[in-house]
């Protein structure tokens, strides 16, 4: 009886935020499956049309190539963001006078607005006095007669839009591999260095394998993150050129705000919450089954 009173005594407790979720979270994911079987606009709910959305999207060659965009953007800033942020945490957590320093310069950037850094970004890539092109001038890498078109090119438009956002947020990945790399007992390292191993040994036999399971949440925190990439692209190329870097989120947002067609942008919102969960579960399933067969 004791048990039954205290579980109420809680529900109590969490009846106000239970209330707020489902207003706010909980309705809003219901009505957007309602809406995708409407043909639905920013007025009202126009006439329904069963699975034609469906139908649709899965015939539309647009919607498949800006999940493709999306993809690539994964497959780009996925591995380099979790190489660059271990190679910058094991700089800052070597001893140093720079130590400090170092920390607060690989950290700043992360806690400028995505606004910020895009039009920084944008600086930065433009051609004839942006700073990247006036770099390889001046060390003599580019002919002084010709110029980089970062943003209007589409291969150099992916490698832009991956430096900006490496550059943006690796700080946030950083500071967890640091706090990771800070929880290896010092021990074990002084073991290894008293039986003759060097730095390359124990960053492959004892560094690299204690940060294992926040390598594990970063990735898939970072694919997530890549797959709804929208606004520092909106901001840097716009999805060009010729929409070829135009990621699944501008798609819903330009058809839902600019065609007026609801129903279909939900549609593919949620087709696209389906691919991240899917992922998610997959990369669970595979991390459970690496620590089984550890």
């Amino acid at each position: 009886m004791s048990k039954l009173r205290a579980d109420a005594q809680a529900l109590l407790f969490l009846l106000p935020f239970l209330a707020v979720y489902g207003l706010f979270t909980i309705w809003p994911m219901i009505k957007g499956v309602e809406m995708t079987f409407y043909k639905w606009t920013l007025i009202k709910k126009m006439k329904y049309v069963g699975w034609d959305n469906y139908q649709r999207m899965f015939n539309d060659p647009e919607v498949w190539a800006a999940i493709w965009h999306s993809t690539i953007f994964v497959i780009l800033t996925t591995p380099t963001m979790i190489v660059l942020a271990i190679s910058l945490a094991l700089i800052a957590n070597r001893q140093s006078r720079l130590q400090k320093l170092y920390r607060s310069v690989f950290f700043l950037p992360s806690v400028l607005s995505v606004a910020v850094a895009s039009y920084l970004g944008l600086f930065i890539f433009q051609p004839y006095n942006g700073f990247v092109n006036s770099l390889l001038h001046l060390i003599q890498l580019l002919p002084a007669n010709s110029e980089l078109f970062w943003l209007t090119e589409e291969n150099l438009s992916w490698i832009a839009l991956t430096l900006i956002t490496l550059w943006w947020t690796v700080g946030f990945n950083f500071i967890l591999y640091l706090s990771a790399m800070q929880d290896i007992p010092d021990e074990v390292k002084e073991a290894a260095r008293l039986d003759g191993a060097t730095d390359w040994v124990l960053f492959w036999k004892i560094t690299l394998p204690h940060l294992s399971p926040i390598t594990k949440t970063i990735t898939m925190l970072q694919i997530i993150s890549s797959f709804k990439v929208f606004l520092q692209i909106y901001i840097i190329t716009g999805g060009g050129p010729l929409d070829k870097t135009r990621p699944i989120i501008q798609l819903i947002y330009q058809t839902g705000f600019r065609k007026n067609d609801l129903g279909y942008a939900a549609t593919m919102s949620y087709m696209l919450f389906v691919i991240l969960l899917v992922l998610s579960a997959l990369q669970y399933w595979i991390n459970n089954r690496k620590g089984a067969n550890a």
